[in-house]
């Protein structure tokens, strides 16, 4: 069988739907193979889920008794830590046969916490194990754009990128949810993106970007390696902007960086890696009101004509309240052209500059512009 390959950027355990095209099957029969992979996660040692199974259905609205699903059941429903499954690791959920047709919707199902055992767990930095509570309203199903086709024999591979540090928000006192925010791309056709930074910024974020938007997600392991895997290649959706972001140091930008299918794109090696270079920090803090419009807040740097996320967080799905800490130094800002090492300049005019947009669940959004260069920036509100 000839093998196709889709990626389903996932920031939210539960379920997922695809609405697309008009729903229709052709003759023959391919072959659905489902994986499952991690961005990183703000505040967390460790973040686990049970996944018991994947369903699929050609019809964008088809309910649970409909007919025409299709599933990925697995042997025994299966317990990870997603946290393990960063910098490009997948983990093989399973695979089915299914009529060749388009398909609209996917549905990642999870064991719930039931009788005290901790089917879905988080452990904050530093911290104890705690419930990870997962609302009906993820388990009823979260629209985004997308869909997909198989071919008769054809493999097509699924791989749900589920984005851990998104998907988790805290719920006052009470413990942590799992949030239904999703996004979706799919794609015929994949790269990665490979590079370092010292060993000294070990745990740096690092942000695959477009157009102020993080589309992939990563950190840099114990070495400074990190890798940003599956990214669509630039012929289909464009170049990338790379940050690499670490508390304590300001934060790079490489720009325009081009993947090439079934290729690695490199930034760095490790002889030759990005050094982050120290910072001062302050805050931005405030809360989204109501509570209940469950809202990401991300901090954005305009730099040479571009905006960049430098820091993203879940407002508090009980109080609104938020809290972004920032370098107030420049960035280091350099163009990828091919060559290494890639040069870097900071950018002066963006020094402790930034502008926090808070984004609802339902798409809407609000901006406000904070200067953080020598003290913090309180009562930064929205109310939507």
């Amino acid at each position: 069988m000839k093998r196709i390959s889709f990626i389903l950027p996932l920031l939210a355990a539960g379920v997922l739907t695809l609405s697309g095209c008009n729903s229709g099957s052709t003759a023959g029969n391919g072959t659905l193979s489902v994986a499952m992979t991690d961005a990183p996660a703000c505040g967390f040692d460790h973040v686990y889920v049970t996944v018991d199974r994947v369903r699929v259905n050609a019809s964008s609205t088809a309910t649970d008794s409909s007919s025409g699903w299709h599933e990925v059941v697995l042997a025994s429903p299966q317990k990870m830590d997603l946290l393990a499954l960063t910098n490009g690791v997948l983990t093989q959920l399973g695979q089915t046969g299914l009529p060749a047709g388009h398909y609209e919707q996917v549905r990642l199902v999870l064991v719930p916490n039931t009788g005290g055992a901790l089917n879905n767990s988080v452990v904050p930095t530093g911290g104890v194990e705690q419930a990870l509570s997962t609302p009906s309203s993820t388990q009823s199903g979260y629209k985004v754009i997308g869909d997909f086709n198989v071919s008769a024999d054809q493999i097509v591979d699924l791989v749900l990128d589920f984005d851990a540090c998104h998907s988790i928000v805290q719920k006052g006192n009470s413990g942590y949810a799992l949030k239904p925010v999703v996004t979706a791309t799919v794609q015929a056709i994949s790269g990665q993106i490979d590079g370092y930074v010292d060993t000294s910024d070990a745990g740096a974020f690092v942000f695959a970007e477009q157009n102020g938007h993080i589309v992939k997600g990563t950190v840099a392991d114990s070495t400074g390696h990190f890798v940003l895997s599956p990214v669509v290649e630039s012929s289909i959706s464009g170049s990338y902007d790379v940050v690499m972001a670490k508390s304590g140091d300001a934060s790079t930008i490489v720009r325009g960086v081009t993947v090439v299918a079934s290729s690695t794109t490199t930034l760095s090696t490790s002889g030759q890696p990005f050094l982050l270079a120290p910072s001062p920090e302050h805050s931005a803090s405030g809360t989204v009101s109501p509570a209940s419009a469950d809202a990401t807040v991300d901090a954005l740097q305009a730099s040479s004509g571009g905006n960049y996320v430098i820091a993203s967080t879940n407002a508090d799905i009980t109080t609104g309240a938020y809290s972004l800490t920032l370098p107030n130094s420049a960035p280091m800002i350099g163009d990828y052209a091919g060559t290494l090492p890639v040069a870097l300049i900071p950018d002066t005019t963006a020094e402790g500059l930034y502008t926090v947009r808070a984004t609802t669940a339902l798409g809407v959004s609000q901006s406000q512009n904070v200067n953080l260069l020598s003290a913090d920036a309180t009562g930064v509100n929205f109310l939507f």
